[in-house]
C-alpha cells in the first residue's frame, strides 16, 4: 500500500508540474489568439509583450491560464489534452485503421521484436566466444564498445541508404537498426554473467573433471541468467527506440515513428506526445512482460 501511495504521490506532482508548465509555454499563442479577437491582453502601464518574459506574461494576464490547457495546437498539451488524444486513437478507433495507435504500434512492434531477436541472438554468441577465447576478448569486445559511440540518429540513414540500395527494404532496415542498439547490452550483461562464478566453484568442477561444456552448461550459464535478464530489459528498450528511429529516415507512412513525422510535419503536438505516451506504454508492456519470465525462469532453476 505504501509503494502504491509513493507512485501516486510521484505521478501527481508530475502531473501538477505539467499543468504548471503548459501556461507559460503556451501563453503567448493564447494571448495572440485573444489579441485578433480584440480583447486587451496586457493591463495599461504595463510593459509591452515583447519586452515581457513568458512568466511575466502569465502573472499580467492570470484570467488566460485555463486557456493555456485547451488550445487546440499547443506547444506544451496539457495531460488531459494526451490523455484524450490516447482514448481516441486507441478505444475509439478500429485496429486497422491507420490512425490508430494500435495498428502504428504492431507496426513499430514487428520490427522491435525482430531487432531484439537478432541482437539478443548476436550478443549472446559474441559473449559466449569473449568468455572462451582471448582472441576475441581482446579484438572483439574494444569493437563492440567503439560501435555504441556513434549517433544512432546519424547511422540510420546510412545503414537504411546502403540497405536500400541493395533492394533491402520493409521491416528489416529497421529491425537491424533495433538490432544494432540492443546487442551491446546483452554482451555486457551476458559477458559479466558468464564470468560471474568464483574461481573455487570453477575448481570444485575441475576436481571433479568437468568438461569445458559441462562447466558451460551446468555453472557459467545457470549464474549468467540474472545478469542476462537484466540486460534484456534493457536491449528491448533500446529495440523499440531502434525501430522509431528507422521510421524517421524513410518517411514511413505507418508506425509510431511515422506519427511523430506526421505530428511534426502539422504543427500537431498533442498526437506527437501521444505517440510517445504510446512507445513508453509499449516499452513498458515489454519490460513487463520480461520481467515475469525472469521470475518465472529463475524460480524454476531455483534462484529465486
Amino acid at each position: 500500500m505504501k509503494s502504491v501511495l509513493a507512485v501516486l504521490t510521484v505521478v501527481a506532482a508530475i502531473v501538477a508540474i505539467w499543468y504548471a508548465a503548459c501556461a507559460p509555454m503556451n501563453i503567448k499563442g493564447v494571448l495572440t489568439e485573444l489579441e485578433r479577437g480584440g480583447a486587451q491582453v496586457v493591463p495599461e502601464g504595463a510593459p509591452t509583450r515583447r519586452d515581457m518574459s513568458a512568466i511575466g506574461l502569465v502573472v499580467a494576464n492570470s484570467f488566460a491560464i485555463p486557456a493555456t490547457w485547451a488550445q487546440e495546437r499547443p506547444r506544451l498539451p496539457a495531460p488531459h489534452q494526451v490523455a484524450v488524444e490516447l482514448w481516441q486513437t486507441t478505444v475509439m478507433k478500429k485496429i486497422t485503421s491507420k490512425r490508430s495507435l494500435i495498428f502504428h504500434g504492431w507496426v513499430t512492434l514487428s520490427a522491435t521484436l525482430l531487432g531484439f531477436a537478432i541482437g539478443t541472438g548476436l550478443g549472446v554468441v559474441l559473449a559466449v566466444g569473449i568468455v572462451h577465447s582471448r582472441v576475441m576478448d581482446m579484438s572483439v569486445m574494444p569493437w563492440a564498445i567503439v560501435s555504441q559511440t556513434i549517433p544512432i540518429i546519424a547511422l540510420a540513414p546510412m545503414i537504411i541508404v546502403v540497405l536500400y540500395s541493395i533492394g533491402v527494404q520493409g521491416m528489416l532496415p529497421k529491425a537491424i537498426i533495433s538490432a544494432y542498439l540492443s546487442f551491446f547490452p546483452v554482451v555486457v550483461g551476458m559477458v559479466k554473467g558468464l564470468r560471474s562464478p568464483d574461481h573455487m566453484q570453477l575448481d570444485l568442477l575441475r576436481t571433479y573433471n568437468a568438461s569445458a561444456s559441462q562447466g558451460f552448461w551446468k555453472l557459467r550459464l545457470p549464474s549468467s541468467m540474472p545478469y542476462l535478464f537484466a540486460s534484456l530489459k534493457i536491449g528491448i528498450a533500446a529495440s523499440l527506440v531502434g525501430a522509431i528511429v528507422g521510421e524517421l529516415p524513410t518517411g514511413a507512412v505507418s508506425g509510431l515513428g511515422a506519427r511523430l513525422l506526421a505530428g511534426s510535419y502539422y504543427g500537431q503536438t498533442v498526437q506527437i506526445w501521444s505517440a510517445l505516451f504510446a512507445a513508453g506504454l509499449l516499452a513498458a508492456i515489454l519490460v513487463g512482460i520480461l520481467g515475469v519470465i525472469e521470475r518465472i525462469t529463475l524460480k524454476r532453476m531455483g534462484m529465486a
